[in-house]
């Protein structure tokens, strides 16, 4: 349902179209409507101004509803109070007007009285009203004092307590203040190292790629390395040890060969005697051959230990 309308009266023929066109649940918004129709008149005339054009539809005819319901239960309440404070400022005005005819009766009506006395009347009075009290006896000035002194108490201990919180929070403060400091400090000092040691990053990135290159180069080579010593027929049982033994063995043989090469050599010298000179050259020839199987028989005898 949305119709548009200038006065609460053109709704009337809102609800009566509606009503006929939705049947018994238009009743409800009927009286919805009515009721959102009467309060908004009633605000408006009290303000002294029309109800202004807009369109009834279910969601304003809702807000309308629950603002009036609200609208009337607090004007409600307020009319209470209002007729309890007109009824309690009747009680009091009747009151004054007592107690001034006793007051005249006794003579003590405030234009009679001296000034000084009106004065300390009107302190008192203010010193009642400022402590809350309805009268002037002492024991309610006695009250009333002490209930002051306590909550002057209670206002010390909080007071007390907020200094404390306070120091506290000011201590903190400090402390976080110094930290503050000493962090923009360091963040400084970090901020100033970030080029050398980007500088620095840089210099050992390259010096990475440089030995990996090598790691590279010497992989390569120590591959061609073992390919090479596997052509050569070496073998992890040929250790250092055995070459040196070796070595030695083969420094005796040598040793021993040497008078044999050096005879062999002085017998150039001899006088063409070929049956002789054939004897002598096939000894040598026997010893030498002796002296290299006994070299090969030595090898083979060191290279059997170390295996």
């Amino acid at each position: 349902m949305s119709e548009i309308v200038g006065r609460p009266d053109a709704a009337s023929s809102v609800i009566g179209s509606e009503s006929s066109k939705n049947g018994g649940s238009s009743g409800f918004d009927a009286s919805r409507i009515a009721e959102v129709k009467a309060w908004l008149v009633s605000q408006f005339d009290a303000a002294g101004k029309d109800v202004p054009d807009f369109e009834y539809t279910p969601r304003s005819i809702n807000h309308l509803h629950n603002i009036a319901t609200r609208s009337q239960a607090k004007t409600q309440a307020a009319t209470i109070v209002a007729n309890d404070f007109r009824q309690k400022a009747a009680e009091y005005r009747s009151q004054a007007v007592r107690i001034r005819e006793i007051l005249e009766h006794v003579g003590l009506v405030q234009e009679s009285l001296p000034s000084n006395v009106v004065s300390c009347s009107q302190v008192l009075a203010n010193v009642a009203n400022l402590l809350n009290i309805r009268d002037t006896e002492l024991s309610s000035f006695l009250v009333a004092m002490a209930d002051l002194s306590l909550r002057k108490t209670g206002v010390e201990e909080k007071r007390a307590k907020v200094q404390s919180e306070s120091k506290e929070l000011l201590d903190y403060t400090r402390k976080a203040i110094a930290r503050l400091t000493y962090l923009k400090r360091t963040l400084s000092q970090l901020e100033d190292e970030i080029a050398p040691c980007e500088a620095q990053m840089e210099q050992r990135n390259t010096n990475v790629a440089i030995m990996e290159s090598k790691e590279r180069q010497y992989l390569q080579q120590y591959s061609n390395y073992k390919a090479m010593l596997n052509r050569v027929g070496y073998s992890p049982d040929i250790s250092h040890g055995v070459l040196v033994e070796m070595a030695e063995h083969r420094k005796d043989l040598e040793k021993k060969t040497k008078p044999i090469l050096d005879t062999l050599r002085s017998y150039q010298d001899l006088p063409p005697d070929k049956a002789l000179a054939s004897l002598a050259i096939e000894d040598k020839k026997r010893q030498y051959a002796a002296a290299e199987k006994y070299l090969e028989d030595v090898l083979q005898s060191a290279l059997a230990a170390s295996e």
